[in-house]
């Protein structure tokens, strides 16, 4: 909106509308954020009325330096192949394009040169990108403790509607989730952010229980998700150990009182096959609690790593 208005003459509220492709709500909005930035914004009343900029205003041009311009560009890339940023690629292409426009062109050169030379050793994730104006209520919604109307649809396709006191977002392997107090449970639920289809900011306010930590209580969650097969295990190692073969999205452990040296590893999983190497990784001795199939893919691996050896 701003851009359009830069252009000068005087804009109408329809014509704004259809050039954003937004309500005319949403522009009467706009127009209040651009002025609480301190970017004059004239509201000018009547038949032919609308929105103008004071006569004489211009955007300052964005100066960065060598150092900050290459976090910009290198914060856009990284931010995307991470799956941490909602927009789309064209969005993320443009902002790139109009970081480049305003530097000059030995640097613009150069930063070109970095970008299409480098090889990123990360492979991008698979990313399921929600609405920047569902991420943006949410997360002004957590900071103010304002309720929030969601129509959400399940992993299984049925929608609902329920009252969301969200607690906090958390981003992670290429998704963005928000954790809160459900009306719907009576529970604290963890949402995916891609399959809000609507969120409306309620009235009232809320409170955060004492010391609650969103990232844990999603990679928890996201833990727990049932799936196929349950699998529970000792294993002779101290969780911190064990924690780096199984970040906390994949498994919970917890110590064993009786045995401090011991820990109980649970997850669940959609196959088992993956698991055998994992316990040799970890080397340590385990007792398989669940399932008893496990034992027969880990006696395959054995065979195998040992066919192998004594191969010449």
């Amino acid at each position: 909106m701003l851009e359009i208005l830069q252009a000068g003459g005087t804009r109408t509220v329809a014509d704004l509308a259809a050039r954003l492709g937004v309500d005319e709500r949403t522009v009467r909005r706009y127009a209040e954020h651009l002025t609480a930035l301190d970017i004059p914004v004239r509201s000018i009343r009547g038949r032919y009325g609308g929105y103008r900029l004071a006569p004489g205003f211009r955007m300052p041009p964005l100066m960065l330096t060598d150092e900050e311009a290459l976090a910009v560009l290198l914060g856009l890339v990284a931010g995307r192949r991470a799956g941490l940023v909602s927009t789309s690629v064209a969005a993320m292409e443009s902002a790139a394009a109009k970081v480049r426009r305003v530097l000059p062109d030995t640097l613009s050169r150069r930063l070109d040169a970095l970008l299409d030379t480098t090889e990123f050793t990360t492979r991008p994730r698979p990313t399921t990108t929600p609405e920047t104006s569902t991420l943006l209520l949410l997360a002004e919604a957590a900071r103010h403790r304002t309720p929030v109307a969601l129509t959400y649809t399940a992993w299984n396709g049925r929608q609902s509607n329920r009252t969301l006191h969200p607690y906090g977002l958390v981003a992670h392997s290429g998704r963005w989730y928000v954790t809160g107090a459900d009306s719907t449970s009576g529970q604290i639920r963890t949402f995916r952010l891609d399959r809000v289809d609507s969120a409306t900011e309620s009235t009232g306010t809320f409170t955060v229980p004492t010391d609650f930590d969103p990232t844990t209580h999603v990679l928890t969650g996201l833990a727990e998700v049932p799936r196929p097969h349950q699998v529970s295990l000792r294993v002779e190692a101290t969780p911190d150990h064990l924690r780096t073969h199984l970040p906390p999205s994949v498994a919970t452990i917890t110590p064993l009182p009786t045995t401090p040296t011991w820990s109980r590893v649970q997850l669940h999983t959609e196959r088992l096959d993956w698991l055998p190497a994992l316990l040799a990784r970890i080397d340590r001795p385990f007792v398989i609690e669940q399932p008893q199939s496990l034992r027969t893919h880990i006696h395959a691996l054995a065979k195998r790593l040992t066919n192998s050896a004594d191969a010449t």
